[in-house]
């Protein structure tokens, strides 16, 4: 099942070719999977050439040291907090520094929808140091798939850690929405508005209020914010309202006309229909249903 490297400090697996036939046959796993996965530490020596290329997509994810990578004829050098991505069939070549060899984090991948997260193919890419960088839970998800993928092979522990690698490489393809649960940006004029709409949830206020909250005009504050967000600022409003109406319904004994007053409608029969506009169901048959 696996195959351990001649270096200091690694681990591999290599999933069987029968396994991986049966997740090709699989509808949760067919559209990405894993095919192998690794960690190297201080790969000294480490070197690999495909003239032919891969029949996999080859992420290679540097966390210590340096290496490098070459594909037609152009060579990259790779440092602590980069990666790249080697599209499937690309011939290429990499290998590890000789003076400061590369720790790297490493998975071949595959599947009908893999190519969705390759959004700079060959080319190294960097991620910048940041408060809200969120390294370590990205390492996490990497023992999360290789540890499910360690223990057994059923079914269950395979469709699992494919999960999970949508998360990772989604993680790489989507930086910012990755950080953005840290992430609370000062000087973002949308996120700072959004910030206004929910201190003032229970009021009721206007366009011209919250555009001038961060000093725009009603326009540019608009045009902004639906290039940001794909919603107008008012049906972003609504939702947020929608939404902390249903929290209110699930976890509190208020009545109905206090959740409206608490999320900033007056008129309680507008609340209703807005929220079952919203929700595809009333207030109170939400609050009945079953959850979870």
């Amino acid at each position: 099942m696996e195959k351990y490297q001649d270096f200091k400090k690694g681990k591999t697996i290599v999933l069987p070719k029968g396994i991986l036939n049966e997740l090709e046959k699989n509808e949760l796993t067919s559209s990405l999977m894993v095919t192998d996965i690794g960690y190297f530490e201080k790969a000294h020596n480490h070197y690999r050439e495909r003239k032919q290329g891969c029949k996999q997509n080859i992420l290679i994810y540097c966390t210590d040291g340096e290496g490098w990578f070459e594909v037609d004829q152009k060579r990259q050098h790779l440092q602590k907090n980069q990666y790249v991505i080697i599209s499937s069939g690309t011939p290429h070549k990499y290998g590890s520094s000789n003076h400061n060899p590369w720790s790297i984090y490493w998975i071949h991948f595959t599947g009908s929808k893999s190519h969705l997260f390759i959004n700079h193919p060959n080319e190294k890419i960097g991620i910048d140091l940041a408060s809200n960088a969120r390294f370590a839970d990205r390492i996490i998800l990497f023992e999360e798939i290789f540890n499910n993928l360690e223990m057994q092979y059923s079914i269950e522990n395979i469709e699992y850690a494919n999960i999970c690698l949508w998360h990772m490489l989604g993680s790489f393809r989507y930086l910012s929405q990755f950080r953005k649960i840290t992430e609370y940006n000062q000087k973002d004029k949308i996120d700072q508005s959004i910030r206004y709409m929910r201190d003032h949830m229970s009021e009721k206020i206007s366009l011209e209020q919250i555009a001038k909250s961060v000093g725009l005009s009603v326009s540019q504050f608009s045009l902004l914010f639906k290039k940001k967000t794909s919603r107008t600022p008012i049906d972003y409003l609504l939702h947020l309202r929608i939404r902390q109406a249903s929290r209110l319904l699930d976890f509190s004994s208020m009545r109905i006309n206090e959740i409206s007053n608490q999320v900033g409608f007056s008129d309680p029969f507008y609340f209703s229909r807005m929220f079952t506009r919203i929700m595809g169901i009333s207030p109170k048959a939400y609050r009945n249903q079953k959850k979870g």
